[in-house]
């Protein structure tokens, strides 16, 4: 039986924001700054959208019922956002065609883990499609934006060692973002308790 759970959690912050911070270090590390500084704009501003739509339902019970829209979904963004691009990256020395093929890929992977999201009932589709929608444009945004990269001249390990650093260190100091999310909704709003799905269900 295959585990989809554990392929769900692939696109959890525990994952993909690592993965992030670990491209921004390679560019760093290449000295290419106006590069990293691209790429921390345009991630951070997908994300912040994500934590905007999730903070307003759990504030405010926002959302779109005529499509069971209640906020973009995190995994589904940060998935087609960053996976692409470590493709991009990854395979900057072969040939222009393997590298689009590469992208390609990272946005099918970000594709199925948004239908495995509905699929598990995690999401709806809505709010997976609009996820694979806005990760889309921030990794297809700053591979076009960027251009031709540098030529770092750095041992190609260094970008996936990066990665599995921040992982671990993320893992050894966990960051439960939902909870902080609730509590900034929590004040924001001035309500005692978060919406959830049943609650937002009686306001149909």
């Amino acid at each position: 039986m295959i585990p989809w759970m554990k392929i769900v959690h692939l696109g959890d912050t525990a994952v993909m924001i690592p993965a992030a911070v670990a491209i921004m270090v390679y560019f760093i590390t290449g000295r290419a700054w106006r590069t990293a500084w691209q790429w921390v704009l345009l991630f951070t501003a997908g994300i912040s959208l994500v934590a905007i739509s999730k903070i307003a339902f759990l504030g405010w019970g926002s959302g779109i019922h005529a499509i069971d829209f209640k906020a973009l979904s995190g995994h589904a963004t940060s998935t087609t956002a960053v996976i692409p691009v470590l493709f991009y990256l990854l395979l900057q020395r072969f040939p222009p065609l393997i590298r689009a093929t590469g992208i390609l890929l990272g946005i099918i992977f970000g594709i199925l883990m948004g239908i495995l999201l509905v699929v598990l009932k995690e999401h709806s589709v809505s709010e997976a499609v609009a996820g694979c929608i806005l990760g889309g444009i921030v990794s297809f945004s700053f591979i076009w934006i960027s251009g031709p990269l540098p030529s770092f001249n750095l041992n190609p390990w260094i970008l996936p060692l990066s990665v599995f650093v921040f992982m671990t260190v993320w893992y050894a100091e966990p960051i439960s973002i939902e909870n902080w999310m609730e509590r900034i909704a929590l004040y924001l709003s001035g309500q005692e308790k978060t919406y959830n799905w049943e609650t937002w269900e009686l306001n149909t």
